[in-house]
C-alpha cells in the first residue's frame, strides 16, 4: 500500500481530498518544527485527519520533548525522529515506542552496528533518500532483511510495523507506480507518496490512483476477481459480508459513502433507493491482502434487506439498550418510570449515585455483574437524554488511550476513603467505619467552561457541533401520518388530534371571518400586540423593492427583473408549552407585506377545541383566510396536500419540534407535493460575545432568554479576557435569575449542556462565532457596532448592552424566524 505526506505550509489543499485519504490509513504530515504550533493546529482544525503522523524538517532537539507529548496527547498517532537523533538524545528512550516512527537514511542500511542498535526501539520506520533505481539487487535484498528483523523485534507492541519508504527528489522526477507498489508490498514495505502525485480521478494517468494502489496489492480467489468485504459499524460489529472492486473502491472514496459490487448489478451504492445510506469511515485490507474491512456509520433501519441493523439479526447488549432508550426517549409512555429518569434530572441523578454505591458494595461475581449492568443503564439513560451516543464516549476513550502523560488518578477529597478511615461517632473512634458522602445534586445552575488555549483543534471542533439529532427513527413515524392525511384528508387530522393533543374536533378548519368573541383579549394584551405589529409591518414594509429592474445588457437588448408574491401560504405556529401570537406576527406580516392572495395558519388548539385568542388575534390583522386546528406532521401533511377544508399551498413557513420539521422536509422532497419550505429548524440558540465592559446581569438575561425555550436549546457564552471576578458576577447573575424563573425546569437542563469558552481578544472571539454561526448573536462589548463588519454567519445580531434579544424576538421590528443548527451560513431569516 501507500503512505500519503503532505507538507502543511503547501497550501491551499482540496477538503475533499484529503478527507477521502484519511479513509485509507495514516497520513504523514511534514511540518517546519515542533515548537511552531501554530500552522498545525490550523490545518487540523480545517481537515480534522483521524490518523496522522507528525515528520518535523528541522531535526528534534532535547527542549523539544514537552512538545513531543503535547501533540501524541492531542491525538497524534505517531512521531517520525531520526535514528541518529534518537540514540543521543536519552529523553526520547522515554517517549513509548509504539508511538514513534525512526527516520533511518537509506546509506544507513548497510551500518550494521547502527540497525541492530535501532531495531525494536519503535513500531515504524521510515527509509529515506531511496533511490529508484536502487530498489532491486542487494539493495531490495538488505531492506528485505531490515524488515524481516523489525517484525521479530515489535512482537511485544501486538501489530505489525509499517515500513515507508521515501524516494529520492534531487536529480529526476519520479514517476510513482502500481508496480513500484506491487514491488515493495512483496516485503510488507509502504511507499511514500506525496500528495501531489496521488488522484482519485480515473482518468488521470499522470498520477497515482488511491484506489488502485489500494487493490493491486490485493489477492482474490474468485474467478471474477472481487474481493470479499465485511461491513462493521463504527465500533466494530460486523453488518454484513459484501463484494468489492477496484471500480466501487475509487467510487466509494470519491464519495466517502459506502459502495460496493454486487456480483449482478455492478455498482451498488448502498441506501441509494432504501434511505438506508453509509458515511463510509475507514478502509482496510487484512493482513493476508485477500479482503477489505469498511468501518462505516450506517444509517436507516439498519444494513440488512430484512430491515434489520445487521445481517446477523437485531442489535445486543449495550448497542440494543442504547436504541430502546433513543426510541423511548420519544414515545416513552405518559407517567412512565422511563419517562420520568428523562423528564427528571434529579431522579436520574440518585439512581446513577445509588447503583455507583451498590457496585462498589458488591463482592459475590454475580453481584458485581448485576450491579455494573445497573450502573451501564442509567449512565447510558443520561447520555441518550443529552444526546450522546455510545460512539461518542468511545471517541473520548480512545482519545484517552492517546495520552501519554497520565493523571495522578488520586481520588477527589470528599470520594477519599482512604483518609477516612477512621470517623468520630458520638466522640469515639472506631475503625474502618467509612462515612456515607454522596453529594446531593447542587443548586447551582451553571455552564460548561472551556478555555480555547487549553482545548485541542478536536473538542474545538466538538463544542461547534449541535447535539445530533437522529432523524430515522422520526422520519419511520411522520411518514405513515403524511400518508394518512393524504388518503383520509379531515378524518385523519381529526384522528391525529385526539390521538397526540387529546381534543376531539368536529371540523379542523375555521374560516375567515372570525367570531369577535373567540379572539376577546384583555387591553394591555392587544395594545401589545398592535405595537408589535405596527413596528414589524414598518420594518418588512421597508424590505420590498416594488420597483421594477431595467438593464439595457447592450443596445437594443432591454433586461428587467421584478417580484410576485407566492399565492398561497401556510404558517405553523407551534403550540405546547407557550403562547406564541409573536410567530404569528413574524410569519403572518411577511405573507400580508408581499400581498399573498391566501394565508392559512395553522396551531394545535386547546384543550376545549379552540383556538389560543392572541393567535385568532393576530391571524385577524394579518387577513387570514383559515385556521387549521392541528399541529405536528398532520398540521404539515394537510398544508402540504390539502384535504376537504385545508387548501393546499405553495410554501410552508415556520419553527416546530423535530416531527414537524421531519415533515417540512418530507414534503418538500417529495416532488407530487410540489411545495417548498422557509429553511430546516432546530433548537433555539443563542451566542454571546462579552468583555469586561459588558453589565452581568444583561449577559445572564439574554442567554436565560433562550435558554429557557426548551431543554435542547443552546446558548454559548465567548468571554473576551474576562476577569475570574466578572466571570464569577456572570455565573451568580445566571443561577439567581434562571432561579427566578417559572420556567426553570427548563433551565436546568438546558444550561449544564451549554457553555462558556474564554479566549484572549476578539479576533478569536469573531472566528469562533463565525464557525458556529448561531441564530442569535449579542455584542456586549465596548464599542460593539465597530466590530459588525467582522460577522459573517449569524441569524440576528444585537449590538451593545441596550438591544435585548427578547426586543427581537417580539416587538422591534425584525423577524424571529431564523436559521439554527448552523445553518446562518447559508440561509438569513
Amino acid at each position: 500500500m501507500l503512505l500519503p505526506i503532505i507538507d502543511i505550509s503547501n497550501q491551499p489543499l482540496s477538503i475533499d481530498f484529503i478527507k477521502s485519504l484519511d479513509l485509507v490509513g495514516e497520513i504523514i504530515l511534514r511540518i517546519p518544527n515542533l515548537n511552531d504550533t501554530t500552522l498545525l493546529t490550523q490545518f487540523l482544525e480545517k481537515y480534522q485527519l483521524d490518523k496522522y503522523w507528525l515528520f518535523p524538517i528541522k531535526e528534534i532537539v532535547p527542549d523539544n520533548i514537552e512538545n513531543i507529548i503535547q501533540f501524541l496527547d492531542q491525538g497524534a498517532q505517531k512521531i517520525v525522529i531520526s535514528g541518529s537523533n534518537f540514540l543521543k538524545n536519552d529523553n526520547i528512550s522515554t517517549l513509548p515506542a509504539d508511538r514513534l516512527a525512526i527516520s533511518i537514511n537509506s546509506h544507513d542500511l548497510c551500518d550494521e552496528e547502527l540497525i541492530k542498535k535501532l531495531s525494536g526501539l519503535a513500531s515504524d520506520y521510515l527509509i529515506t533518500d531511496v533511490d529508484l533505481e536502487s530498489l532491486s539487487g542487494k539493495f531490495f535484498q538488505d531492506l528485505n532483511n531490515f524488515i524481516q528483523n523489525v517484525q521479530k523485534s515489535i512482537t511485544t507492541f501486538s501489530m505489525v510495523a509499517k515500513v515507508g519508504i521515501i524516494l529520492q527528489h534531487e536529480n529526476h522526477d519520479i514517476k510513482y507506480s502500481l508496480d513500484l507498489v506491487k514491488n515493495l508490498s512483496t516485503i510488507s514495505a509502504d511507499l511514500v507518496v506525496p500528495i501531489k502525485y496521488l488522484t482519485l480521478d480515473s482518468e488521470n494517468n499522470s498520477q497515482l490512483n488511491v484506489a488502485d494502489a489500494l487493490t493491486c496489492t490485493l489477492t482474490s480467489d474468485r474467478p471474477d476477481g472481487l474481493f470479499i468485504t465485511v461491513v462493521v459499524d463504527e465500533r466494530g460489529v460486523a453488518l454484513g459480508v459484501v463484494y468489492s472492486s477496484t471500480e466501487s473502491v475509487k467510487e466509494a472514496l470519491k464519495t466517502r459513502t459506502g459502495v460496493y459490487q454486487s456480483r449482478k448489478r455492478g455498482l451498488w451504492h448502498k441506501g441509494a433507493t432504501s434511505g438506508s445510506v453509509q458515511e463510509l469511515k475507514k478502509i482496510e485490507a487484512d493482513c493476508d491482502g485477500d479482503s477489505l474491512k469498511f468501518t462505516v456509520k450506517q444509517f436507516g433501519s439498519g444494513f440488512c434487506h430484512l430491515n434489520t441493523r445487521t445481517c446477523f439479526g437485531g442489535s445486543k447488549g449495550l448497542i440494543a439498550l442504547e436504541e430502546t432508550l433513543q426510541n423511548r426517549k420519544i414515545s416513552a409512555p405518559s407517567g412512565s418510570y422511563t419517562q420520568r429518569l428523562f423528564q427528571n434530572p434529579d431522579l436520574l441523578r440518585s439512581k446513577i449515585m445509588e447503583e455507583a454505591d451498590e457496585l462498589c458494595s458488591a463482592t459475590t461475581k454475580e453481584d458485581i455483574a448485576w450491579e455494573t449492568a445497573d450502573l451501564f443503564y442509567f449512565a447510558l439513560v443520561k447520555c441518550v437524554a443529552n444526546d450522546i451516543s455510545l460512539i461518542d464516549v468511545e471517541a473520548h476513550l480512545d482519545k484517552r488511550a492517546k495520552k501519554v502523560t497520565r493523571r495522578p488518578g488520586n481520588a477527589k477529597s470528599q470520594w477519599d476513603i482512604s483518609a477516612k478511615k477512621t470517623t468520630e461517632i458520638d466522640g469515639d473512634a472506631k475503625d474502618n467505619q467509612i462515612p456515607v458522602n454522596i453529594p446531593c445534586k447542587s443548586d447551582i445552575i451553571k455552564m460548561q467552561k472551556f478555555k480555547l488555549s487549553e482545548i485541542d483543534s478536536k473538542k474545538r471542533a466538538s463544542l461547534l457541533k449541535r447535539p445530533i439529532i437522529n432523524s430515522d427513527d422520526i422520519m419511520a413515524r411522520v411518514r405513515p401520518i403524511i400518508n394518512d392525511v393524504r388518503n383520509k384528508g379531515d378524518a385523519a387530522i381529526i384522528e391525529y388530534t385526539a390521538k397526540f393533543d387529546k381534543v376531539q374536533l368536529n371540523t379542523p378548519v375555521i374560516s375567515a371571518p372570525f367570531p369577535p368573541e373567540a379572539m376577546a383579549l384583555d387591553d394591555v394584551t392587544r395594545r401589545a400586540i398592535d405595537q408589535a405589529y405596527d413596528n414589524i409591518y414598518k420594518f418588512h414594509d421597508a424590505q420590498y423593492d416594488r420597483s421594477t429592474l431595467v438593464v439595457e445588457t447592450m443596445p437594443g437588448v432591454v433586461c428587467s427583473r421584478f417580484s410576485r408574491p407566492i399565492e398561497r401560504v401556510g404558517l405553523y405556529v407551534p403550540g405546547g408549552t407557550a403562547i406564541l401570537p409573536s410567530t404569528t406576527l413574524m410569519l403572518g406580516i411577511p405573507a400580508k407585506v408581499a400581498g399573498c392572495k391566501e394565508i392559512i395558519i395553522a396551531s394545535p388548539p386547546r384543550k376545549d377545541g379552540t383556538v389560543v385568542p392572541e393567535v385568532l388575534y393576530v391571524a385577524h390583522k394579518v387577513g387570514a383566510s383559515k385556521v387549521l386546528l392541528a399541529g405536528g406532521a398532520q398540521a404539515i401533511a394537510a398544508l402540504a396536500y390539502g384535504t376537504e377544508t385545508v387548501p393546499k399551498v405553495d410554501k410552508i413557513c415556520g419553527p416546530g419540534n423535530q416531527y414537524v420539521t421531519a415533515a417540512k422536509m418530507l414534503a418538500q422532497n417529495d416532488s407530487s407535493a410540489m411545495i417548498s419550505i422557509d429553511m430546516p429548524a432546530g433548537p433555539s440558540e443563542l451566542l454571546v460575545i462579552a468583555d469586561n465592559s459588558s453589565i452581568p446581569t444583561y449577559v445572564a438575561s439574554d442567554l436565560l432568554s433562550q435558554a429557557e425555550h426548551g431543554t435542547d436549546s443552546q446558548v454559548v457564552l465567548i468571554g473576551v479576557s474576562l476577569t475570574p471576578e466578572h466571570l464569577a458576577d456572570i455565573e451568580r447573575e445566571i443561577h439567581e435569575q434562571a432561579s427566578r424563573l417559572p420556567r426553570v425546569d427548563i433551565v436546568r437542563e438546558s444550561i449544564p449542556k451549554s457553555f462558556i469558552l474564554q479566549v484572549n481578544n476578539m479576533n478569536e472571539a469573531m472566528k469562533f462565532s463565525n464557525d458556529y454561526s448561531p441564530e442569535h448573536l449579542i455584542l456586549h462589548i465596548d464599542e460593539a457596532e465597530k466590530w459588525v463588519d467582522a460577522i459573517e454567519n449569524a441569524g440576528s445580531v444585537f449590538i451593545g448592552a441596550y438591544s435585548p434579544e427578547s426586543c427581537g424576538d417580539y416587538a422591534s421590528g425584525t423577524n424571529h424566524t431564523l436559521p439554527t443548527y448552523g445553518y446562518a451560513r447559508m440561509y438569513s431569516g
